[in-house]
């Protein structure tokens, strides 16, 4: 007996194991799209950084009001100590000027009050050169005499130096040379004193008026 138009179990058991392996393929694909769209919607990129940054990277800054009220304190502490010592700084710099000030303005003073007594010094230099030996012993002449020696004993103490030496090198920044005496070759020196300069704790104050030789 024949069975034409039928399937035999064996072509029945092929057929439904084909069938079965074309769901199976199937299945494992539409599972991996279903796992990608819920990777994509709501996966650890998309909502799970909340707690570090976000969703988009961006870092979360702390909360100011969260920290500990005494660290906050140590904070306050030391922007005002920092604060001290910038003004600190600044007044110990404005007291160092002034001071400095003070005391270029009292030189500049003393120089100008000295620069004033040279003349009387000059006055008392021709008085005490004019003198012979017969007027040197009145005593109108010991007091001018008297009277010249404290006034350059107190003023050299104050700083002021006297330029009258003779027969010494003859340099440009303390000496004054208007007339010249010819001599053969060698140095040029200092013949004579003609009028006496002044220096006032190393500034001239006045070049000293001399006759040059050489």
């Amino acid at each position: 007996m024949s069975f034409p138009d039928e399937a035999t179990p064996s072509e029945e058991v092929g057929s439904g194991s084909a069938g079965s392996g074309e769901d199976e393929t199937w299945s494992d694909a539409d599972s991996a799209a279903v796992e990608a769209e819920a990777e994509s919607a709501g996966g650890p990129g998309a909502g799970g950084g909340a707690g570090t940054g976000g969703g988009n990277g961006a870092p979360v800054l702390p909360d100011v009001f969260a920290l500990d009220p005494i660290q906050q304190l140590e904070n306050e502490r030391d922007e005002y100590l920092l604060a001290l010592q910038r003004t600190q700084a600044d007044f110990e710099n404005y007291r160092k000027r002034i001071t400095r000030m003070q005391e270029e303005q009292s030189a500049r003073a003393a120089s100008a009050l000295v620069t004033k007594l040279l003349p009387v010094l000059d006055t008392l230099d021709l008085a005490l050169a004019h003198q012979t030996e017969a007027s040197a012993q009145s005593e109108d002449a010991k007091a001018l005499v008297a009277s010249r020696s404290m006034l350059l004993d107190v003023m050299a103490k104050e700083g002021l130096e006297r330029l009258d030496q003779a027969e010494v090198p003859f340099d440009p920044a303390v000496h004054d040379a208007v007339a010249k005496v010819e001599a053969d070759g060698g140095e040029v020196m200092v013949d004579e004193v003609l009028r006496s300069g002044y220096r006032w704790k190393g500034q001239v104050l006045r070049p000293a008026m001399v006759r040059v030789r050489g």
